[in-house]
């Protein structure tokens, strides 16, 4: 088995370098094919300085999304801040999906994995992740955007991650679903917080108390048929119904400990 694997394994890396050789023959034959967004940032330190960095960029977009939302982040928006007219920023980007993956770059390089065991490194990503998603809620409609993006800040979490579970007798798809799993949970968590925070902003709700009576009409509806018996419980008796925070801690340590204990680890 183990002599079979590593024959895949080296088969998929002749057809990885195969397709690299092609890109490059693709890229000389034709200069109109522009190197990706990362490869452009790192050589732009060569050649005549330029009128603004990528970085300056990625701030005044995650500034103009934090304020006004992901939507408001256009091309000429974006130039009215940085002072330059709009074709000018087509200098640096190609358009507004390479502006969300600067701008992804620049939050995700927030998170600060610890050096520690696979599970504290899970903890903290997930937490972080959350934290991020709230102080910046367009992130995850950003992600929808450009879902495959692979950005230094974001490839250098990866591999911390990664680094944190090698070593305990995984193999490297499982290592990367360790992190799957706690990824989606956090982001799919965080989802429903950030629609309620945008739902009591819309409506001019101060707090959960006003959204609760918002929703009475439909919470006296559903206990009045009685089809519902044990949801109708849950409304009555539930004491952590409204509190994120403890529907995040509760998901995230059943996540842990069911990868602890699927994986033995």
């Amino acid at each position: 088995m183990a002599d079979s694997a590593d024959s895949a394994g080296e088969d998929r890396s002749a057809a990885l370098r195969r397709l690299v050789a092609e890109l490059d023959e693709q890229r000389d034959r034709d200069p109109r094919m522009k190197p990706i967004l990362w490869e452009r940032v790192e050589g732009s330190g060569r050649g005549p300085r330029p009128n603004l960095t990528h970085d300056q960029i990625a701030r005044a977009a995650v500034e103009i999304a934090d304020a006004e939302g992901l939507g408001a982040v256009s091309m000429r928006h974006l130039a009215e801040r940085l002072g330059v007219a709009t074709m000018g920023l087509y200098r640096y980007v190609t358009g507004k999906d390479e502006i969300y993956e600067l701008m992804l770059d620049a939050v995700v390089a927030e998170i600060d994995l610890p050096d520690g065991g696979w599970r504290e490194v899970a903890d903290a990503y997930a937490r972080q992740t959350r934290t991020l998603s709230l102080r910046h809620r367009w992130m995850q409609q950003a992600y929808a955007r450009v879902p495959a993006a692979l950005s230094p800040a974001s490839v250098a979490l990866t591999e911390k991650a990664l680094t944190s579970v090698d070593g305990l007798g995984l193999d490297v798809d499982t290592m990367m679903a360790v992190f799957g799993v706690v990824s989606s949970f956090a982001r799919g968590a965080v989802v429903a917080e950030v629609a309620q925070h945008e739902a009591l902003e819309r409506h001019g709700w101060k707090n959960e108390d006003d959204m609760r009576l918002a929703y009475l009409p439909w919470a006296r509806w559903m206990l009045g048929t009685g089809r519902y018996p044990t949801l109708s419980r849950y409304i009555i008796e539930g004491s952590n119904e409204d509190d994120a925070e403890w529907q995040f801690e509760f998901g995230l340590r059943c996540v842990l400990d069911g990868i602890a204990a699927r994986l033995g680890i």
